[in-house]
């Protein structure tokens, strides 16, 4: 077999055999196969697409061409969650530790943020001390000890996904739903846990603007889950305005820390809840998604689920007590308000853009090698829906440069579109493959 015969076999449209893409992946991860000839073949599946079985088969490959954790050690169904990205998308702060609140074994891997905003292992980090180096004997302990541990993603963790996304994003083969779908679940897959909950995001701050390639993208990725033995479920969420209202690290801290108080925004509180109470049905902790809601519900009354989030932080270095008095997080040296210059109710928010004031600010990496300002970004006054007067502050800015803290201002306030009647409300919940 050579990898020539393998580009013209699937460019007249054939299908590849799991023999064949675990020769190509392996030969490509070890350098054997050269940049051009993976080129070539990116693009041949971009004309004539994979089916189920080859994209399972591709996943499966570059899953196993790096670390696959083993999570045998810790007790029970172990439940991890991913989301698409989105602007102000805190979801896994609320969630992992009010899942584990109830039982649920939460054993997971996070990145950090490339973008426009930070990654969740970013947000973290706003804690003095909190580190996500653990050893795997940590990371299994703190799991079957407080059930909850987050890990940074080990540099080997698919090493074949990292070196074609940086292949297809310099030539122009990006935008494949069985790339996309493989890209994403080789490193779920590669975590080890026993059932997956993915949040798949759509609208304007998106990576799927599109209800459509949202949906499409769920699909494949439940399919490929389920082929490669998984429990899965994707729930699709609305994008098209920020999730709650900070954006930036520490602020989205804070944010989270108010929700699993009980005090913060419906629709942060609303998905947190739908996505744990699958968890909580996978983990084997409720029969029902309804039962699950129940118990997640009552363990942020009862304080259970801010608790454990406190534990959680102590447990991998961090200072709880920043955790109980948020305001000694970092925080910006300045915070001013952008203002409107119309009225009307809020008919649209330019989410992605939103986000991109957010890293003009320095609150996400333009590249890798990027640091992050962990405690600048902003808090907005007002959503779709709600009315503004001339005049009105729209958002607080919070920054460390005077001068991007004038840009912000401006390129923030561009972010609304207004109506003389109130826009009807978009559910922010979409849809729900299982």
């Amino acid at each position: 077999m050579t990898m020539c015969d393998l580009i013209i076999k699937k460019k007249r449209g054939h299908m590849l055999t799991g023999q064949e893409i675990d020769w190509m992946i392996q030969g490509y991860t070890e350098g054997r196969i050269p940049d051009y000839q993976m080129s070539a073949m990116m693009m041949a599946v971009c004309f004539n697409d994979m089916n189920a079985e080859e994209t399972k088969e591709l996943t499966l490959a570059m899953a196993r061409s790096g670390d696959v954790l083993d999570l045998s050690g810790i007790e029970g169904i172990k439940v991890d969650k991913h989301s698409t990205g989105g602007v102000g998308d805190k979801t896994s702060l609320v969630l992992a530790p009010l899942a584990a609140s109830i039982g649920v074994p939460v054993a997971k891997m996070s990145g950090r943020g490339l973008g426009h905003t930070g990654g969740t292992i970013d947000k973290l980090e706003s804690f003095t001390g909190f580190s996500t180096s653990l050893t795997p004997e940590e990371f299994i302990r703190n799991v079957n000890e407080i059930h909850i541990a987050v890990a940074g993603q080990t540099a080997n963790l698919a090493p074949a996904d990292k070196k074609l996304y940086a292949l297809r994003d310099v030539t122009g083969t990006v935008d494949q739903m069985s790339l996309i779908a493989s890209s994403i679940m080789s490193k779920k897959l590669a975590s080890g846990a026993d059932a997956i909950v993915l949040d798949v995001k759509t609208g304007d701050g998106a990576f799927m603007k599109k209800m459509e390639d949202s949906m499409a993208l769920a699909r494949e990725m439940v399919s490929i889950g389920k082929l490669a033995g998984k429990d899965m479920t994707a729930v699709i969420s609305d994008m098209d305005q920020p999730l709650g209202y900070a954006v930036g690290n520490a602020l989205e801290v804070k944010e989270a820390i108010l929700t699993l108080q009980g005090e913060g925004p419906e629709d942060l509180r609303e998905l947190s809840l739908v996505l744990g109470s699958y968890m909580a049905v996978k983990a084997g902790r409720a029969q029902t998604p309804q039962e699950g809601r129940k118990m997640l519900e009552d363990s942020i009354e009862n304080g259970k689920a801010f608790q454990k989030f406190q534990e959680f932080i102590q447990s991998q270095g961090g200072d709880p007590r920043e955790a109980l008095c948020p305001e000694l997080l970092p925080e910006a040296a300045y915070q001013e308000e952008a203002v409107s210059d119309k009225e009307g109710y809020v008919s649209g928010i330019h989410t992605e853009e939103v986000g991109r004031v957010c890293l003009l600010l320095g609150g996400g990496r333009e590249t890798k090698e990027s640091v992050i300002d962990l405690s600048v970004g902003i808090v907005l006054y007002k959503k779709k829906g709600d009315y503004v007067r001339k005049g009105e502050p729209l958002a607080a800015i919070h920054a460390n440069d005077r001068k991007l803290l004038e840009k912000a201002k401006e390129r923030l306030a561009s972010c609304y579109e207004f109506s003389g009647t109130r826009p009807e409300k978009q559910p922010l919940i979409r849809a729900v493959i299982e």
